[in-house]
């Protein structure tokens, strides 16, 4: 069941999100639970090959929202934790593996290039970037674009668009 905001979708009945992500689809989440389940039910439409790229601040759902991917490709939320020391956090056992990086600290190709971005690319999982915003020039065609803007202490709004289907 969707219901219609000013400008949004809140949902309750989440078989709504659809496989090809072209176009915006906006949810509002109004607890650290909801934003998992949003992103439990949108891992149910991965195939494999996808780049998700989340922009937002600290402490706006980042992890949070990856954990939901996790539980959603059936690897176990509770190993999923912030990649900010290891640059990437891998997490296999699912139906897809899930390739956990922060580019936080990623300032030059170089740096990139030695995080293994390029090789994640081609290893058919699905790779969930926080701090996307320092490496745009390097995202492939096709980087489907997470947005999460914080509405109030837990609240937020999180928008998901780009994309192709695969």
């Amino acid at each position: 069941m969707w219901t219609r905001t000013v400008r949004s979708w809140v949902c309750s009945d989440f078989s709504q999100i659809k496989r090809s992500v072209t176009n915006l689809q906006k949810f509002i989440s109004s607890s650290p639970a909801e934003t998992e389940q949003i992103a439990a039910e949108f891992a149910k439409t991965l195939r494999g090959g996808e780049v998700l790229a989340f922009r937002g601040g600290l402490g706006m759902g980042k992890t949070c929202f990856t954990r939901g991917l996790a539980a959603g490709l059936g690897i176990d939320p509770a190993e999923v934790s912030s990649p900010t020391f290891a640059l990437v956090n891998e997490y296999r056992g699912g139906r897809l593996p899930l390739w956990h990086f922060d580019m936080y600290r990623v300032e030059s190709f170089d740096a990139l290039y030695s995080t293994g971005f390029f090789d994640y690319l081609d290893l058919g999982g699905v790779l969930a970037l926080e701090w996307s915003e320092n490496i745009d020039g390097a995202l492939p065609e096709g980087t489907i674009y997470i947005t999460f803007e914080r509405l109030g202490d837990e609240s937020r709004s999180i928008t998901i668009e780009g994309g192709a289907g695969k």
